[in-house]
């Protein structure tokens, strides 16, 4: 059975929208800085940071992308960017973009454990709402 986590973009984000271009942009950010990291150690650390291939199939592009590995601890998680409508405090609909990632059912351990990551680094980044796996809520949003 797969599970989901949501990073929500609310309106106190660094950005109400995103596309998949630029989370793939989030992600070679990501391998740039794990890398610096493994230079200042003296490690390969860029290939345990970041274990996956980025792949995009046709029918997915602008929506959908998933990362692959073909390590023996990993399989594949996959992020997809969509809008929601909603109805906020002051009863007035406006629309909310989410990143949604999901662990399909061949997902590993070491699959939900760099989905986390993931999910927290872009929660940071974005300032978004992070919805986890397990239900809980991180706020990485400026908040009154």
């Amino acid at each position: 059975m797969s599970s989901n986590a949501y990073i929500k973009l609310v309106p106190s984000s660094t950005q109400q929208a995103i596309s998949t271009d630029e989370l793939k942009d989030l992600f070679n950010y990501y391998k740039q800085i794990t890398a610096k990291t493994g230079d200042q150690v003296d490690w390969n650390y860029e290939n345990s940071a970041f274990p996956y291939e980025l792949k995009e199939k046709e029918e997915g592009k602008g929506t959908w992308f998933y990362l692959h590995s073909s390590q023996d601890r990993y399989n594949a998680i996959l992020f997809g960017v969509d809008k929601e409508t909603i109805v906020d405090e002051n009863d007035t609909e406006r629309e909310q973009a989410y990143i949604q990632i999901t662990l399909p059912p061949t997902a590993t351990a070491g699959d939900k454990g760099k989905a986390n990551e993931f999910s927290k680094f872009l929660g940071k980044k974005l300032q978004g709402e992070l919805h986890l796996f397990n239900g809980r809520v991180m706020y990485f949003n400026p908040r009154k």
